[in-house]
């Protein structure tokens, strides 16, 4: 499954984090940018999501591609790095500010890699 050509299309992204004692939460996020098949990036606030993974650098992220049926993807993940500054998380909250709201790319402070660690299909 080529994940670049996926995460081109519109759809639903759900990211899972648990904390260090194992509170597990669930968010709606973006699609990630992708670096290569094998790395990921996302654009987080200091929320929950972000705590967690601080604590915790595993996480799941499910993408439902939007067309009938139940087309998309479920990536196990691995926390490689945050990064404070820098283009990348510059161009992510551009495009937050854009695709979101006023406001938006104001809130993303972190630009957080992953490591793919497992590809599964969404049903």
């Amino acid at each position: 499954m080529n994940l670049n050509e996926l995460f081109r299309q519109q759809g639903l992204g759900i990211m899972a984090t648990a904390s260090k004692d194992g509170c597990v939460n669930t968010a709606v996020y973006a699609r990630p940018h992708v670096m290569d098949e094998q790395t990921m990036v996302w654009g987080m606030t200091e929320g929950r999501t972000y705590r967690n993974i601080t604590e915790n650098p595993r996480a799941s992220f499910l993408f439902k591609v939007s067309c009938p049926g139940f087309s998309g993807v479920r990536l196990a993940l691995e926390l490689v790095k945050t990064e404070e500054s820098g283009p990348l998380l510059e161009k992510i909250k551009e495009i937050a500010e854009t695709t979101v709201g006023p406001g938006t790319g104001a809130a993303v402070t972190h630009a957080v890699w992953f490591t793919v660690t497992e590809v599964r299909s969404l049903i």
